[in-house]
């Protein structure tokens, strides 16, 4: 069953031929609406934009985001010019929220078929981004005040660009944990980047407590609420969603009993593969090997990487992959590694 909250437009939505457990009418705040509907079960809510108080806020949709599941959000847009501008759209699809039309009839379309990020990611505009240079934080909320006490929140131009990086083991083990790090450890020398496992913790081995975890039915929060980043690095392992990722990458250890196991267990796996991001991971292959694999495979191989030693701060091999996914270098040729293991910390 599904829930209606209406304002403006309860006239149309009332003509919405779905079925509705519960219904209310007005203009709510974030804290009013995550209060009622935190611990009520429901499949989808449709949300009429008009019944948020300050919803041409964007920061006011951002505080809603971060506190309830909006993939289970259908929200019907007005016509205000803010609410259409380029900025306010694309500042909806990086806080996850994918589901927003202008359509009364195509929202039972979206209750039934959601939107994954593909489908909105024309909308998403990589050049912007929250500037919170000013904003106070609270437990709540965090938030720019005016005179006024109100929140306010201004999108301002940026160089830096969202990019939502998903690792993926597709054969068994082939190393999806150990590379996100050593690529969190690569990229943060120039960029404002998280890293994240999800469903697992192996994370915790790795001795670095800036990694993190999360379930993939959080997933989607936990993108929304990291969206000011610059790079948001994911461990996917088996449930992660590869529709929240701007790119992907397809993990495949090259060893013949490996490569045997996975094409038994799926035989259309390269086909189902094609276009892809194709990572050779911990590969003995040279660059001949690889043209025999991507003969035999009938695929296309992105990157070949060997194995690597975790143990160093740089690798050359994963800079030359990052500057092949469009990052920038900064790597010194007198670049060594620290203690030998760092295990003891």
């Amino acid at each position: 069953m599904n829930v209606k909250v209406v304002n403006k437009y309860e006239a149309l939505l009332n003509n919405l031929d779905i079925d509705i457990i519960k219904s209310i009418n007005g203009e709510f705040t974030p804290e009013e609406l995550i209060s009622q509907f935190s611990n009520f079960f429901y499949n989808k809510m449709v949300l009429d934009i008009t019944s948020i108080k300050d919803y041409q806020n964007i920061a006011v949709i951002q505080e809603l985001s971060v506190n309830m599941d909006m993939s289970k959000v259908v929200i019907l847009l007005d016509d205000s010019e803010v609410v259409n501008s380029p900025r306010y759209l694309s500042s909806l699809v990086s806080m996850g929220i994918y589901n927003f039309t202008r359509n009364i009839d195509a929202i039972k379309f979206l209750i039934d078929n959601p939107n994954s990020y593909k489908d909105v990611a024309q909308y998403h505009q990589l050049n912007l981004m929250i500037d919170d240079s000013n904003v106070e934080s609270d437990s709540h909320h965090s938030s720019k005040k005016d005179k006024n006490n109100k929140r306010e929140e201004v999108i301002t131009e940026s160089k830096r660009s969202i990019r939502i990086i998903g690792l993926k083991n597709i054969t068994e083990h082939a190393g999806s944990t150990t590379l996100t790090y050593l690529l969190k450890k690569q990229l943060e020398k120039n960029y404002n980047v998280v890293a994240v496992e999800v469903d697992k913790n192996d994370f915790v081995y790795l001795n670095d407590r800036s990694l993190t975890n999360t379930n993939h039915f959080e997933l989607q929060k936990f993108i929304s609420t990291n969206y000011n980043r610059d790079v948001i690095l994911i461990d996917l392992n088996e449930e992660g969603a590869t529709d929240y990722c701007t790119d992907v990458l397809y993990l495949i250890e090259p060893g013949l009993i490996k490569l045997n196991k996975l094409i038994r267990k799926d035989p259309q796996i390269f086909d189902k593969l094609k276009g892809e991001k194709i990572i050779l991971n911990r590969s003995v292959l040279d660059n001949n090997d690889v043209g025999d694999f991507e003969s035999e495979s009938n695929s296309k191989v992105y990157f070949n990487i060997p194995y690597l030693d975790d143990k160093l701060d740089n690798h050359y091999e994963l800079e030359a992959l990052l500057q092949k996914l469009g990052f920038s270098s900064n790597i010194s040729s007198n670049d060594k590694g620290g203690k030998l293991f760092n295990i003891f910390k």
